[in-house]
């Protein structure tokens, strides 16, 4: 018998339509928009990083044959970047009535409001 695991929820700070920047792997340095975050499997997809192939079987619509996709990226793995001072790490602040991600390099927001 198999016992079903489960990770508790974590807090991600990356959001849709972020640009990141991959610290490690085959990939490391590559800058990316984030097209969509998977928050249960700790991953993300970003644009243009982490290619692989994927073999497409032919149908009557479609011709089949090898394309190239994105791979989901380990949410670990890559950093936010600020559109001043490049790749840095997230803080959080109070503003008005609303909580929101600041560049702890400049303070700047790096949520659009």
């Amino acid at each position: 018998m198999g016992t079903a695991t489960t990770t508790a929820h974590k807090r991600i700070d990356i959001h849709r339509n972020d640009t990141v920047q991959v610290l490690s792997g085959k990939d490391r340095g590559k800058q990316g928009r984030v097209l969509r975050v998977f928050p249960d499997k700790g991953k993300l997809l970003v644009e243009h990083v982490m290619m692989v192939k994927k073999h497409l079987r032919p149908t009557q619509k479609s011709k089949g044959g090898i394309a190239e996709q994105e791979s989901a990226v380990s949410i670990s793995k890559v950093q936010l970047v600020c559109s001043t001072c490049g790749p840095v790490r997230i803080g959080h602040e109070v503003r008005g009535d609303r909580k929101v991600r600041i560049c702890r390099k400049c303070g700047t927001t790096l949520d659009k409001t």
